[in-house]
Parts: structure tokens; C-alpha cells; sequence
């Protein structure tokens, strides 16, 4: 979900994800505290209910990560899996447990929308979560299903849509501006040690609100310090309504910038306003233009593990950003009100084992394993 372009009403967007929010609580899905696993609702599957990692290996025509084809070995279904390291059985290693993927959008000292935030507000809750023992990690290393998290930490990605210029810039002195995403977050890790600067920015045609030369030479400076580059679409469509080969140029047209910007293709996709088009093969994959390894909505729960038998790599729920207040039904839904959630039901937390190569989680959890990371998995 964005706040810019696709003649959308945000403000009204928000107001339908409040119904539907409310009208999946009525249903019986998953709210803080539960979770019910692969239930389905009219016939369809419930967009929140992640359907595993198979499909993704099929749809983008590669393995998925931690399967056979990544080089881990096949083993099977019934044989025993190995015990974890006593360092993971000490640090309650749950690498089952929900991550927070929280959303942002712009970022500015007087709030005018509904998704706004103050550098004080993201100061804070990034603060927060240096305090509480995350450590951000991008998408890409998210939907890779290896990524570095230090023993007994969480991992946490942290996304901004639509590269406004509020998100980054340059000062004269080659410094991040003051008061953008980028500095305050590297202000946060530097008074946190082991609070990893990293973020996922979904780009439109905005840039950072940079010219094509400017965002040439800047943009270099977040990728060599670790920061990813998505896809957001050039124009910030609603890509629900459009024809297959509208969502492929929309997509396939910022893809190209992106390329020409970083050197390389975005890993992930965040489609606008949360919306899939009606077929999502269209923005999965577009030979010689694009191949995602994990596309992501506007949600209203952390995601479950990538190494969940039901995460769906193609459907992977963020949290907005936003303190406990009535709209949206942010005091149960919004970032402060899961990380409170998470906080006082520490089980339901992924805490990392330490290593990226292994999965460690207690016994009772097996059950919810998929089974591409069975040769990788320790218990205890």
C-alpha cells in the first residue's frame, strides 16, 4: 500500500483493510495470540495464510532456497533430525517464529497522510527495536532463507515504499541528510552495536524525488553499505484491474532503472497499494525483464517464518508502521501493538540460532517445518 500515485484513496483503502480486518476476525482467523493454520475462507485462500515454498520454486523456475537444488542434501520426511547446538538450545532459538516486516512511507516533520511518520516517531520505534534485540535484515536475505542474525536476536526487515526524497539524500558533505530514513537509521545503529543499518526501499519513478544523475551517483552509496533496492512499479498503479501486459511494463519499466542504478535486478516486489493483479504470474516473472524470488502486501501481521511449511513467498504480509491509535484498527494491528504483543509472547517470536546455515527450533514446533529445510534442520 502507497501513498502516492494510482488515483487510489488511501485514506479509503484503509477504511476497506479495516473491514476486511475485521470481517477475517469474525471468521476466525489468525489475530494476535492465535493462529489457525491452512484454513480457507469462500473457497479461496485467505491471503494471510502462506501456502509454502514449492510453488515459488516453480513459478520463478528455481530452487527454493535451503531445497535440494541450493545444495542441501535430500533427506527424508521420516528420518531423524539432528540436535541443536548447545549455543541455540541457550539462546531459546525459535527460527519458526514471526518476523516483523514493517511498512513505511514518508517520512516528514509534519504528517499530512495517514501513513506519515516524524524522524522522531521512526527514531523511536527503531529505538525500540534495538532495545527489544532486533536486527534489521533486508527482504531479499528474507525470502532467501539465509540471513545472519546473531544468536538470540530477531531478525526485522524494514521497508519504505514509493523512494520519496524524505527516504535519502545526500548533504554537501557526502553525509546522509538529516532527518531521512537513512540517517536516522544510521544514527539508531550507531548508538545501538549490533543494530545492523539495513532497509528495503520499493522504488517508483520518484527516485528519491532525484534527476537520473543525481540517483546515478547517489544511490550506489546505500547498496555498497548493504540497503536494497525493490520494486514498487514506475507509476504506482492498482495493479488489480490491468491487463497482463500493463502490469508487465509497469513493473518491467522501473526494473529497468533499477538495473541501470544498482547494476543488478531487484530481488522482491511490494505491489501497490497491496493489491495483486488478477493473475500473479504477471508480476512474478517476465522473461528477460524480471524474475522475483518474493512479492509483498500491506498486511496486519508480522510473517511467518520463510521456513514455515505455509509462508507464501508471494503473498508475504507487512505491518504499518503506527502507534496504537483507533484508525485502521492500529491498537491491535500496527506496528506497537505486535511488537507489545511479541514482547509478552516470546514463543511466538523467530529468535535466531546464530547460524544462517542451520534452522534450530524446539521439538513441539517440527510439525510446522517445511520440508526443503529438513537436511538444515537442529531440535531440541
Amino acid at each position: 500500500m502507497g501513498s502516492t500515485g494510482g488515483g487510489v484513496s488511501v485514506p479509503l483503502l484503509h477504511k476497506i483493510a479495516g473491514v476486511v480486518v475485521v470481517c477475517a476476525v469474525i471468521l476466525g482467523l489468525t489475530v494476535p495470540g492465535e493462529r489457525r493454520r491452512g484454513e480457507e475462507a469462500g473457497g479461496e485462500r485467505v491471503a494471510a495464510e502462506p501456502e509454502g515454498e514449492a510453488r515459488a520454486a516453480k513459478a520463478t523456475g528455481s530452487p527454493a532456497p535451503g531445497g535440494s537444488g541450493s545444495g542441501s542434501p535430500s533427506v527424508s520426511a521420516s528420518a531423524p533430525i539432528a540436535a541443536a547446538a548447545p549455543g541455540a538450545v541457550a539462546a531459546k532459538a525459535n527460527e519458526l517464529g514471526q518476523v516483523p516486516v514493517l511498512m513505511y512511507h514518508r517520512i516528514v516533520e509534519k504528517p499530512e497522510r495517514p501513513l506519515d511518520r516524524t524522524p522522531e516517531e521512526l527514531y523511536d520505534e527503531l529505538t525500540r527495536l534495538a532495545k527489544g534485540g532486533y536486527s534489521p535484515i533486508t527482504a531479499a536475505e528474507f525470502v532467501g532463507g539465509r540471513f545472519n542474525a546473531p544468536a538470540g536476536r530477531h531478525p526485522v526487515v524494514l521497508t519504505f515504499d514509493d523512494g520519496t526524497p524524505d527516504h535519502f539524500a545526500l548533504d554537501a558533505q557526502g553525509r546522509p541528510k538529516a532527518g531521512t530514513a537513512v540517517e536516522v537509521i544510521q544514527r539508531v545503529a550507531a548508538e545501538n552495536p549490533g543494530f545492523r543499518p539495513v532497509a528495503t526501499f520499493y522504488m517508483t519513478r520518484e527516485l528519491f524525488g532525484m534527476e537520473d544523475g543525481q540517483a546515478s551517483a547517489a544511490v550506489p552509496w546505500l547498496v555498497r553499505r548493504g540497503y536494497e533496492i525493490g520494486n514498487h512499479t514506475m507509476n504506482h498503479p492498482n495493479l488489480g484491474g490491468m491487463s497482463g501486459e500493463e502490469v508487465r511494463e509497469e513493473i518491467g519499466e522501473i526494473e529497468d532503472r533499477i538495473v541501470r542504478l544498482t547494476g543488478k535486478h531487484a530481488t522482491t516486489l511490494a505491489y501497490p497499494f497491496g493489491v495483486l493483479p488478477r493473475k500473479r504470474a504477471w508480476a512474478e516473472k517476465a522473461d528477460g525483464e524480471y524474475g522475483f524470488q518474493g512479492a509483498f502486501v500491506a498486511g496486519w501481521r508480522p510473517s511467518l517464518s520463510p521456513f514455515d511449511e505455509e509462508f507464501d513467498r508471494w503473498e508475504i504480509s507487512r505491518v504499518r508502521s503506527e502507534g496504537k491509535i483507533e484508525e485502521d484498527d492500529c491498537k491491535q494491528y500496527c506496528s506497537t501493538a505486535w511488537l507489545e504483543h511479541l514482547d509478552k509472547h516470546p514463543e511466538e517470536r523467530y529468535t535466531s540460532d546464530g547460524d544462517p546455515n542451520t534452522v534450530t527450533f524446539p521439538k513441539a514446533a517440527e510439525y510446522r517445518l517445511a520440508k526443503e529445510y529438513r537436511a538444515r534442520a537442529r531440535t531440541y
